[in-house]
């Protein structure tokens, strides 16, 4: 046995992935890792009197190459006497219906193919081929989109599948480095394919696999892997000893039912790691993303309801109980007025009275004097024709100041506007769309006049009368 193998079955063995005659769904794609995976597992299957079943999932993302995938994966358990179970998924298609990446689309996918080829084949456990390179990329990658210890901590050695809790999925080469890989497919004659779209720049994963940890390991820590994996490791542990603290912590306070013990407890007195953890399962539990600005903004203030979504909003009670509260959601209106700004002129609409004329800027930097309901912006950039209308779902505003466009219903919650007027102030649009006035919040970021500007747009309004 090499010596591979004889690591492999200690992994499986010391951290009971596999038990002695169960049955096994390996996911194999026709790359090196899986085709690796398979081997090892067809090698230890006699004496563990295992029943190894082979998936394969095309995701039909590289036309000839994906079917000569399939094509190897068929081919190869075949040679080795197992079955095989292969379905396919315009998975392009599929992440544009679903507003989807298409990394998370063909994840997504693939999971529930997996998922359900287990069921069919009465197996209860799927081996997957990640390896300690995947960990390592999985680190950086979830560094730079900001997730918390529990995503740090990377991927388990075994976990439930994402497509059906009931399925375990184990992945019994996650120590293992893609050198190591590499070379014992060499060595034993193991064909496979390699994915051309592993080194497109198209992808984050990619420019980290292929740029970042290249650079970092070259210029400045040769044993970055092993420094990750020790601290992956690390915050992995104490990920887990948080969550579980906090599950006690809840029980105690008995978050679904105030009771009179539960008043000796303050949930602002918790170690802030268990505070953070409370709030997340509760939010998660509640379908709400538990991003780290909510759980933060709910941490340090009680009853203060945050917008999550259109008439959705959460708060935290003294307890550190999640109050959600779902109002139902008035018809937007649908109303619109077009407008040419190319000469002076006036219009009615949403109860208000609108003017506008464009002037010359006399002088370079010309600050205007502020008058009441009236508001100036480049006029070139805004162009001759605009939209009046009212706000609508997935609206987003760059207000000035603000480094970026924001959901117009969170800037509406920060200005506490009322819900019922929400829907009642007027706002404008260039002609692409864009919106760069809103009654109410600051004018728009890329309108505003600078020391460029050469003509602007004087804008006033007033209310009617009722």
């Amino acid at each position: 046995m090499t010596d591979l193998l004889h690591r492999a079955e200690s992994e499986i063995q010391n951290r009971r992935l596999l038990s002695r005659g169960q049955g096994i769904l390996v996911a194999v794609s026709g790359g090196v890792d899986s085709m690796v995976l398979l081997r090892v597992l067809h090698s230890l299957a006699p004496e563990n009197r295992w029943r190894i079943c082979v998936a394969h999932f095309n995701h039909r993302l590289r036309g000839r190459a994906s079917d000569a995938d399939e094509k190897l994966v068929r081919k190869t358990a075949a040679a080795l006497k197992l079955p095989v179970v292969a379905e396919s998924a315009d998975v392009k298609a599929f992440a544009a219906k679903s507003k989807l990446s298409l990394e998370m689309a063909a994840r997504k996918l693939r999971h529930e193919f997996l998922a359900r080829a287990a069921l069919k084949q009465k197996i209860k456990t799927i081996a997957l081929a990640h390896h300690a390179d995947d960990q390592v990329e999985n680190f950086f990658l979830r560094l730079l989109r900001g997730a918390g210890g529990e995503g740090l901590a990377g991927m388990k050695w075994q976990s439930p599948s994402p497509a059906n809790r009931a399925i375990s999925l184990v992945r019994p080469l996650l120590c293992f480095p893609k050198t190591e890989l590499l070379a014992f497919a060499h060595e034993n004659k193991i064909p496979f394919r390699d994915d051309a779209t592993n080194f497109s720049s198209d992808f984050l994963r990619n420019r980290i696999r292929n740029e970042l940890l290249p650079l970092l390991r070259k210029n400045y820590q040769p044993g970055l892997d092993k420094a990750v994996l020790r601290l992956m490791e690390i915050v992995g542990a104490e990920a887990e000893f948080a969550g579980e603290a906090a599950q006690l912590v809840a029980s105690s306070l008995r978050l679904d039912k105030v009771r009179p013990q539960a008043e000796r407890y303050n949930f602002n007195d918790l170690p802030v790691a268990i505070q953070r953890r409370i709030l997340q399962s509760q939010l998660s539990e509640a379908g709400v993303a538990p991003d780290f600005e909510l759980i933060e903004s709910l941490r340090q203030a009680t009853d203060c309801f945050v917008s999550v979504g259109p008439d959705i909003s959460v708060a935290r009670g003294a307890n550190g109980k999640i109050i959600v509260r779902r109002a139902e959601a008035p018809e937007f209106n649908d109303s619109e007025l077009a407008l040419n700004l190319r000469r002076a002129g006036r219009a009615e609409f949403g109860g208000r009275h609108f003017r506008w004329q464009v002037q010359t800027q006399k002088r370079t930097g010309e600050t205007p004097v502020p008058l009441a309901q009236t508001e100036f912006f480049d006029a070139d950039k805004i162009g001759g024709k605009i939209s009046l209308r009212h706000w609508r779902p997935g609206d987003r505003f760059q207000p000035i100041g603000l480094k970026s466009a924001a959901k117009l219903q969170d800037l509406f919650v920060n200005a506490k506007i009322p819900a019922a007027r929400r829907r009642e102030l007027p706002l404008a649009t260039t002609a692409d769309g864009e919106i760069f006035w809103v009654e109410g919040l600051r004018i728009g970021e890329r309108f505003k006049l600078t020391p460029q500007t050469t003509r602007k747009l004087v804008w006033q309004w007033t209310i009617l009368a009722v």
